[in-house]
């Protein structure tokens, strides 16, 4: 089996926390590689207006991770049904990609709020689950399944909310991002014509 990671998100835009967690991820967990598994819609964020078009958050995803062989930013996600539940996804991958065994990526917060996911006591029973830790959201390693890993990350402050900001009112944005994509970033973010709903 190939051991697979699966990070996702709306990665919007993808940046070097992603980067640099996935990273760690890939090598505390033993993984082969991990996908980036770029979200249409967070069925927790359906309010949300400023959410980019997925072809133009995948684009600078693939761009971002071109240079790790072991990483792959794909867009399987956003060929199922919205909204985008994990297990439907987790599912539907069970079946296309029967040689790999998909490892979950998630925050401290969504693991304070698993118990609200959709199929989560199947996910759990089906799944390896790696937490990273976020501020304000105390998880106590001892108090985990036996198939849950809460990893020893440093905290990544470094949001896509802040970066989206920064663009909007001219300020650069050369730390937070793999420098393979600023000017892509830069350019699709100011421009604001390719927001959600187109694919």
């Amino acid at each position: 089996m190939i051991r697979t990671g699966f990070y996702g998100g709306s990665f919007n835009p993808i940046h070097n926390g992603h980067i640099a967690l996935a990273q760690q991820f890939l090598d505390d967990m033993g993984l082969d590689e991990v996908w980036f598994v770029v979200s249409p819609q967070n069925p927790f964020k359906r309010n949300a207006n400023d959410l980019m078009a997925d072809k133009a958050r995948l684009e600078i995803a693939r761009a971002a991770t071109a240079n790790e062989p072991r990483f792959c930013a794909t867009d399987y996600e956003l060929h199922l049904p919205t909204p985008s539940y994990t297990w439907r996804t987790l599912q539907a991958l069970a079946h296309d990609e029967p040689q790999r065994s998909f490892v979950l990526l998630i925050g401290a917060d969504n693991w304070v709020s698993f118990p609200k996911w959709n199929h989560h006591e199947d996910i759990l029973a089906s799944h390896d689950i790696a937490i990273f830790p976020r501020r304000g959201y105390e998880v106590n390693p001892n108090d985990l399944p036996a198939n849950v890993t809460l990893l020893n990350t440093p905290f990544y402050d470094i949001s896509s909310t802040d970066i989206r900001h920064r663009i909007a009112e001219g300020l650069p944005i050369d730390h937070l991002v793999p420098p393979a994509v600023k000017d892509m970033v830069i350019k699709t973010y100011a421009n604001g014509s390719t927001m959600k709903g187109e694919r």
